[in-house]
């Protein structure tokens, strides 16, 4: 059985979704939902030119092999939004360049997978993807990706 986790990042620390009280929803934050070990969403707020949810790993569309699982992705789109997001909370930096590093890491409702690196034997996992993921976003990892 794979990893399963649920999270939000409140602009300064992580918190299981499960525990959050959305109705305290921050300005700025970011969700991180693992799905057996295959596929993760990351939404975040405020998104920017994204509709403000990516994949990692797959998208549920094709994962489930079902255009209704999911909205169809657009991953430049959503990465410019995570680009904006990261600028946004880092206070400088040059999203375009951070857009096109962060493309490298999201999920494709064609199958593709992402290149963000070399594929390395023991990286086959989302949530690894989503560690190296969130430290190119510069944000601290949740507990239980640590390690």
């Amino acid at each position: 059985m794979g990893m399963f986790g649920r999270y939000v990042y409140d602009g300064a620390r992580w918190h299981s979704l499960d525990d959050w009280d959305s109705g305290a929803q921050p300005a700025v934050w970011l969700t991180l939902d693992i799905f057996d070990s295959d596929i993760a969403s990351v939404r975040y707020h405020p998104n920017g030119p994204g509709v403000g949810v990516a994949y990692l790993g797959h998208t549920p569309r094709a994962y489930f092999g079902d255009d209704e699982a999911s909205e169809p992705t657009d991953v430049p789109r959503e990465a410019a939004g995570l680009a904006a997001w990261w600028a946004a909370t880092q206070g400088d930096g040059d999203a375009a360049t951070k857009a096109a590093e962060l493309a490298g890491f999201l999920a494709a409702d064609d199958g593709s997978h992402n290149s963000d690196d070399v594929f390395v034997e023991n990286d086959v996992f989302v949530e690894n993807k989503a560690a190296r993921f969130l430290k190119a976003l510069g944000v601290p990892l949740p507990a239980d990706l640590e390690g």
